[in-house]
């Protein structure tokens, strides 16, 4: 009778784990849709992907955007650049952590280029709730000579 009651538990649990599971998609889903609306520049998409009140940091520290108001005005700006492109060059998932190494492609006051960051998301039922970025130095795209 024990070995029938804590199989009938496990199956339940099993059963409860599976529809959490999918109630919200993964954290690496989250982020990969949030990828895909940056790169489409649809900020309403982009926006769907955080939660309400999310931070995005600088690191080591510094918040620069909370909150979907904060962001919206920051991305208009950003998605107004027909070039913008991310890439992942390397992409790590924990748990709820996804740790995207990325290379951008934007244009710059300097003029067109590249630089390499890594945004470490943190995500939570189904939102990213805050970002963590380190940005490496810009590249600009080589000029032809005169």
């Amino acid at each position: 009778m024990t070995t029938r009651l804590t199989i009938t538990a496990a199956l339940v649990l099993a059963g409860m784990l599976a529809a959490a599971a999918a109630e919200h998609p993964s954290p690496e889903a989250v982020v990969q849709t949030q990828l895909e609306a940056y790169n489409a520049r649809n900020l309403e998409a982009f926006l769907a992907t955080y939660a309400e009140d999310a931070e995005l940091t600088d690191l080591p520290g510094g918040v620069f955007a909370r909150g979907h108001v904060d962001m919206r005005e920051r991305y208009t700006k950003t998605f107004a650049d027909p070039t913008l492109h991310a890439e992942i060059v390397k992409r790590i998932v924990v748990g709820n952590t996804v740790v995207d190494h990325e290379r951008v492609r934007r244009r710059f006051p300097e003029g067109p280029g590249t630089l390499d960051a890594i945004a470490i998301y943190a995500v939570e039922t189904g939102r990213i709730t805050r970002v963590w970025f380190r940005v490496g130095e810009r590249k600009l795209d080589a000029t032809p000579d005169s």
